[in-house]
């Protein structure tokens, strides 16, 4: 088997590993969603191969990573790429900079949903702190985009 088979799932494995390597506080706290990004990235570009399903076994490979309740990360993800998948073919005429944007919309979902789930589970209090993943991954999204397409189309996924 080559490169070509496995790629996606190499990359969902790379961004699980970036979101959970140890990093500084201080830098910690503007670490971007590597995983939304690159679920997104794909939903956007191949949204036959990855789908919700894939969301859904990614978060639970998440919640398990980070020691979260089962399902917050698995849910939140779930509909944020719900949202993607269901509007992909007006996003992919968008240009790079106004789908950083939208990302960074769902990002805030995404971010907005688990903190809920965990306000419900652990009674944590929202802290503006929580949102500076969402203004790193708008910042992060177009070298992403670029990066993971010209991996897309150097091994011709289609």
């Amino acid at each position: 088997m080559s490169l070509r088979n496995y790629s996606i799932a190499l990359s969902i494995i790379v961004a699980l590993v970036l979101q959970i390597m140890p990093m500084p506080a201080i830098v910690d706290l503007y670490r971007p969603d590597w995983v939304m990004l690159v679920l997104s990235y794909w939903v956007l570009a191949l949204p036959n191969r990855v789908n919700v399903g894939v969301a859904f076994f990614t978060g639970l490979i998440l919640d398990i990573l980070l020691g979260t309740s089962m399902g917050v990360h698995s849910f939140a993800l779930c509909l944020s790429i719900y949202v993607l998948a269901a509007n992909y073919q007006r996003l992919r005429n968008y240009s790079v900079w106004q789908q950083s944007i939208i990302i960074g919309i769902l990002n805030a979902l995404y971010n907005l949903v688990v903190f809920w789930l965990q306000h419900l589970i652990t009674d944590i209090y929202f802290l503006f702190d929580y949102l500076w993943p969402v203004a790193s991954s708008v910042v992060m999204w177009p070298w992403l985009f670029w990066l993971l397409r010209k991996v897309r189309r150097q091994l011709r996924l289609h």
